[in-house]
């Protein structure tokens, strides 16, 4: 082979070893979210990240599953004991009451506090005589029978009769609120005796 043949295959190959790296892949920046938009500039959020809302309660409450207050604090932080505040046996004994409150059940169509629940209205007032800054929002719930209209204010009368005896009792009415549910938050949705008597309920709830 002469020299010009060798010194045009030796220019040929350099320029397409040249080409080919002229035409490399560029690197490829890591993904970055599927947002590009004001709201995710605004929030901070880079990373398109997925969330699934869980609720209030779930410390809780009472949303997505509902939580046991109406504040959110309705478990103990921990996976077994937010599980173990949403078991039947758990709600059959503190309803949707704060932790340092017991809930009181009342008859059918009635909003007498029952002689059976004075034992745990003196509990109630008992702590709140004993932590003179804390305040108690009391819930009024009832089961489902009778209009939506009617259970409201039926669950009104069992909280403002609750709120009665803790003044009674010698807490400051400043101290009480109260609202009604009705039968708007149950918290059984069965149709049996035992479920209606649990939704029949004052909670106490710590503010």
């Amino acid at each position: 082979m002469s020299t010009l043949s060798r010194f045009f295959l030796a220019a040929t190959l350099a320029s397409a070893l040249l080409f080919q790296g002229g035409c490399a892949p560029k690197p490829v920046s890591p993904y970055a979210g599927g947002g590009t938009g004001a709201a995710d500039s605004m929030n901070g959020n880079q990373m398109g990240s997925i969330t699934e809302e869980m609720g209030p309660g779930t410390n809780g409450g009472h949303g997505g599953a509902e939580g046991l207050d109406s504040t959110g604090r309705g478990g103990s932080g921990s996976l077994g004991g937010d599980a173990d505040s949403q078991s039947d046996a758990y709600k059959r004994e503190h309803g949707r009451s704060s932790p340092q409150f017991k809930p009181i059940y009342f008859d059918y169509d009635q909003s007498k506090i029952r002689g059976d629940q004075i034992p745990v209205m003196e509990h109630n007032g008992t702590y709140l005589r004993n932590n003179p800054t804390a305040r108690v929002l009391i819930e009024g719930n009832t089961d489902y029978r009778g209009t939506n209209e009617y259970n409201i204010a039926l669950g009104e009368r069992r909280a403002v009769a609750a709120k009665k005896y803790l003044r009674e009792f010698g807490i400051d009415a400043s101290r009480i609120r109260t609202v009604s549910y009705g039968e708007e938050r149950p918290l059984f949705t069965g149709s049996s005796e035992d479920d209606y008597a649990h939704n029949r309920r004052d909670d106490f709830i710590l503010e």
